[in-house]
């Protein structure tokens, strides 16, 4: 078979070298002289075809390549649409939704993720048993999670925009690949800029000062394509201070000019034409396809084709726009390696020379299990409830909705299979324990079996479809999704934990979830609680890892959990300085920013910053010794924080700027060193136009959350 998947590589070749006539065809001559050549060759039809997702010349042998989602592991066929139908049904590899991703608090694991998301995305575009896919990601989601009835709080890594910043770099190099010439995939990132509210969202704005948009909202964008290396985002459909993000001037402005942005610049899916239906700001469709492409844009995921070239033909749009947009989406192309011969890209025998489904292997299947695993978060463990011992088990009860279910969301793919918490946990007790299971109260059966087990698992949450419902619906107020906002945050499921907890005093509550809930009660009375987030295939068995000790948990929380929805600002209010995320709210949330326990207990000491003082460009390394004084080998997720005493302007009351998760084994110790950059110290100054480096007296504390501060220290800068 190997043979074989040589010979069409070959062929391939040979077939590509016969039609090998132009100078972009010729991968030695430098990149730009390449596109330009291939502009030159492109008549204004092709050139207005090559804004479109799929942009393609056939004429020249360049196949374009589609836009596939792929925010936990790609999905093929759209949002919603478990597996894919043409010349083949596929299945693709599925992790824990963004939220819980986050929750690792480990780039280096999710730089994992999308690399086996983008061996998939190359396995399955270039493999002819299967419908194509695509090689240009909608992923990573860097919107920030500024408040939790946000509908599509799972699709985002966190309320900060340091951590937020850090995972987005990370996505994106795993999706792109270390190859110094091609990318893997091409990450596609999304929604420039400030969407998170869904109710409304093509006619509200989003309103705030440019302080916030350099060093709140635009920020893990900024990083994305300064430090990760992304060439591509997406608009979103609101408006920025009255403007709608599609034609904004900041893109052009910010992105391209000052971040160096050369590639893709798209639309949203519908927005072109929300111009003028929602947004009411251009009278007609050629005038909004002006101002895109004024504002830089350079892909439509719309229906765009007639009123732009009725533009042209009017000359309210030049040749030379048009020329400019393209050789934004083509640089993409040429990234990926498909304006060349094939042989040359390290990335071209995925799928065909390696014809094994990746999604099919062992390794796989430890890396979803491992990756689900580092993304649970301990929020409760009284009397070390937590781990059970097997052993001292005659009977289990699985209770609860969410038990025997592994749902899809908006965003996802078709897993290969799905483990649920009661199969995960009938996995590992095997036959010497019993397992019972009521999926909710009806006749009283999950009380009944809850009076005859030993212990009770309940499993509860929301659910990411809404169990079917149309667009724009909720199943109930604490539900959210694309198009819709939650309107509550208390947990209806709640009550059933209560009665189970009534029915047998050692339950253990499990929250299967993508949003943050107001769980009082369950906090005060339910002895140990878990959250983890939807949708991953190995979901069951990484739980009852955890449940049972295999694993000691250590994720921690991206979000605040407020213990009151009093708590929340206005939803459209976009000035979070004025009370929003753990920066500059002063409410006692339920959970804290950062928060998570682990089944033993950490000592901090011995802290050591290197420098007393620092300038610009340097970086200051705090040092510390951390020992495992409990009794199990665990991950700590060690942070550092920062606070402004001297400042002259409003900063946050305290600002996470650096963490590691690392693993100690029980009563070892380790020195850890977190790196703090001065230059993430900095504030953007509106006079300067620039970021600035403030002198004065900097305070840093090592925490186990925002909350939590074990060791302090200063220094100050010059």
């Amino acid at each position: 078979m190997k043979r074989i998947a040589v010979i069409i590589l070959l062929c391939m070749t040979t077939i590509y070298n016969r039609a090998q006539n132009y100078p972009f065809q010729n991968s030695k001559l430098g990149d730009e002289e390449r596109l330009s050549n291939l502009i030159s060759l492109m008549t204004l039809d092709e050139k207005i075809n090559c804004l479109s997702a799929r942009p393609s010349v056939e004429r020249l042998g360049i196949k374009g390549t589609r836009i596939v989602e792929g925010l936990h592991g790609l999905a093929l066929s759209g949002p919603a649409n478990w597996a894919v139908r043409g010349k083949g049904k596929s299945v693709t590899t599925t992790f824990p939704q963004a939220i819980g991703l986050a929750q690792m608090w480990d780039p280096q694991q999710l730089e994992k993720v999308a690399d086996q998301e983008a061996e998939e995305c190359r396995f399955l575009t270039q493999n002819t048993r299967y419908a194509s896919a695509g090689l240009i990601v909608l992923a990573p989601n860097a919107d920030l999670g500024r408040d939790v009835r946000w509908g599509r709080t799972e699709e985002c890594y966190g309320e900060d925009p340091y951590l937020t910043a850090t995972m987005v770099v990370a996505f994106v190099k795993g999706l792109q690949g270390d190859d110094p010439k091609y990318w893997k995939t091409a990450s596609l990132m999304k929604h420039f800029l400030a969407n998170s509210n869904e109710n409304n969202r093509a006619i509200n704005s989003s309103d705030f000062d440019d302080r916030l948009f350099r060093e709140y909202y635009s920020y893990p964008f900024y990083k994305g394509v300064t430090e990760g290396g992304s060439r591509a985002f997406m608009t979103a459909y609101n408006k920025y201070n009255g403007i709608p993000c599609i034609v904004h001037p900041v893109l052009k402005d910010v992105t391209v000019n000052e971040w160096g942005q050369n590639g893709i610049i798209a639309t949203d899916g519908g927005a072109y034409r929300q111009l003028v239906t929602q947004h009411s700001y251009y009278p007609n469709l050629k005038e909004a396809a002006k101002g895109c492409l004024d504002a830089g844009i350079t892909m439509f995921l719309d229906d765009y084709k007639k009123p732009l070239t009725e533009a042209v033909k009017e000359g309210l749009i030049s040749e030379n726009e048009i020329d400019r947009a393209v050789m934004g989406n083509l640089r993409v192309l040429l990234k990926l390696g498909l304006l060349e011969d094939p042989v040359n890209n390290p990335y071209s025998g995925i799928g065909v020379t390696d014809t094994v489904s990746p999604w099919l292997k062992a390794t796989t299947r430890e890396l979803v299990r491992e990756t689900t695993v580092r993304s649970i978060v301990l929020l409760k463990n009284k009397n070390q409830t937590l781990p059970l011992q097997k052993d001292k088990l005659k009977t289990i009860a699985i209770i609860g909705p969410s038990a025997n279910l592994v749902v899809s969301d908006w965003y996802s793919g078709t897993p290969p299979y799905r483990v649920s918490a009661l199969q995960g946990i009938k996995n590992a007790v095997g036959d010497d324990v019993q397992v019972l299971f009521a999926a909710s109260n009806k006749a009283d059966s999950a009380v009944i079996a809850a009076g005859k087990a030993d212990v009770a698992i309940v499993c509860v949450g929301n659910h990411p479809l809404s169990y079917g419902l149309g667009w724009g619906v909720n199943y109930v107020a604490s539900d959210g999704r694309e198009e819709i906002d939650r309107q509550a945050l208390s947990l209806e499921q709640e009550d059933l934990a209560k009665l189970v907890f009534a029915a047998n005093p050692n339950t253990i509550l499990v929250i299967v979830s993508s949003f943050p809930y107001t769980i009082n009660w369950s906090k005060d009375n339910i002895p140990a609680i878990l959250h983890i987030s939807q949708s991953s295939q190995e979901l069951g068995n990484a739980l009852a890892d955890v449940i049972f000790g295999k694993s000691s948990p250590a994720g921690r929380l991206v979000q605040t959990w407020p213990s009151s929805i009093d708590q929340l600002l206005p939803i459209l209010e976009y000035d979070i300085r004025k009370g929003r995320t753990y920066l500059y709210s002063k409410s006692k949330p339920l959970f804290p920013f950062g928060y998570g326990l682990s089944y033993t207990a950490f000592n901090y000491s011995d802290l050591h910053i290197e420098k007393k003082s620092a300038g610009d460009h340097e970086t200051v390394n705090v040092t510390f010794r951390l020992k495992n004084k409990g009794n199990y080998d665990s991950d700590e997720v060690v942070q550092l924080y920062v606070s402004f005493p001297e400042s002259k302007v409003e900063r946050p009351a305290i600002a996470l700027k650096g963490f590691s998760r690392v693993h100690v084994r029980k009563g070892e110790s380790q020195i850890i060193t977190i790196p703090l950059k001065t230059d993430d110290l900095k504030y953007w100054d509106v006079d300067d136009h620039a970021f600035v480096l403030e002198k004065g007296k900097v305070y840093l504390s090592v925490c186990v959350s925002s909350a939590d501060l074990r060791l302090h220290g200063e220094i100050k800068i010059k």
